[in-house]
């Protein structure tokens, strides 16, 4: 089968053997994938993963003893072995044994089959398209700052960085009633969130410091920590969102000096993600701007991280 693989820091496409599931396993045909920039950090070296790159797709189960044969699915992407001390204390996103799809010692998606636990796939309701259902996964994770976070309404809330996460994380928590604010760079991902009536503002912008109850870092960006704790108010919180490598030094002081909670976010509930998108609560087809064949992966992955660009699918079959 035709893959997008991950060698020494650049992708390409290569003949490879498809998956064989393993006991519990299915074997999906992968219809749609998507770009996000944790692939863009994996060929930055984020992870040292090497491998068949990527994590958010859509396919329809085409092996594999279950009632989802023949049947359109996306799936979580932490595959857990659901016995050790953190699996059956609930906290199997953090199983001690765990792969993840594309990211941590388990094939991704950018390939015509990829191989997952089935217990991982969910079905997509016949009210979600393929181009929605791709979304699946990353709005899943916006969708967990909510489910760590008590956001509530007329709560001042700045969400940092206008891209790819940060577009559906400002739409999530837009749903909450909070007193919002984007902020960002790019002119066309600001115009997006403005046509959403989500107000938006760029850094040199900004009049109010140390006001936010609640800064969201979806920067990408060795930056964004430091602006947020410029934002944050004292014993506000920060979720970061971000997955890169730091760039010098972080004065951690005013963390200290005012009291500020730091949380983590990762992946979410799919549930959350799928249930959404079948009531039209989050736009994602606008942020389309580029659908390319699988063949071409390597040249989409390096469109990907243009500015220009906000989310590009792969296209893969049918």
């Amino acid at each position: 089968m035709q893959a997008v693989v991950v060698e020494s820091g650049r992708a390409m496409v290569r003949e490879v053997a498809p998956p064989v599931p393993q006991s519990g396993e299915v074997l999906i045909k992968v219809r749609l994938a998507g770009i996000c920039g944790t692939d863009l950090e994996i060929l930055r070296g984020y992870g040292g993963f090497e491998g068949i790159l990527g994590h958010e797709f859509v396919g329809t189960v085409a092996e594999g003893k279950t009632d989802l044969a023949g049947k359109r699915v996306v799936a979580e992407i932490n595959c857990v072995c659901g016995r050790c001390d953190l699996c059956t204390s609930g906290l199997a996103s953090h199983c001690r044994r765990r792969t993840v799809v594309g990211i941590n010692g388990r094939p991704g998606v950018f390939a015509e089959y990829v191989a997952v636990p089935a217990r991982n796939c969910l079905e997509i309701p016949e009210s979600i398209n393929d181009e929605e259902a791709v979304f699946a996964e990353p709005l899943a994770a916006a969708f967990q700052i909510i489910r760590q976070v008590k956001v509530e309404r007329r709560m001042k809330v700045a969400v940092i960085g206008t891209g790819r996460l940060g577009l559906l994380v400002a739409q999530v928590l837009a749903t909450t009633d909070c007193r919002l604010t984007a902020i960002g760079r790019n002119p066309k991902t600001l115009a997006l969130l403005d046509r959403k009536r989500v107000r938006t503002s760029t850094v040199p912008e900004l009049k109010l410091l140390n006001e936010y109850d609640l800064v969201v870092d979806c920067t990408g960006s060795p930056e964004g920590l430091p602006l947020a704790m410029k934002l944050v108010r004292p014993r506000g919180t920060i979720v970061l969102k971000t997955t890169c490598r730091g760039a010098g030094e972080i004065d951690w002081t005013p963390i200290v000096v005012n009291e500020v909670t730091v949380l983590g976010s990762r992946c979410g509930s799919f549930s959350d993600a799928l249930s959404a998108l079948a009531k039209k609560q989050i736009d994602v087809g606008s942020m389309i701007t580029r659908r390319m064949p699988l063949s071409e992966g390597p040249e989409a992955l390096a469109l990907a991280a243009k500015p220009d660009e906000i989310k590009i699918i792969l296209t893969v079959g049918k």
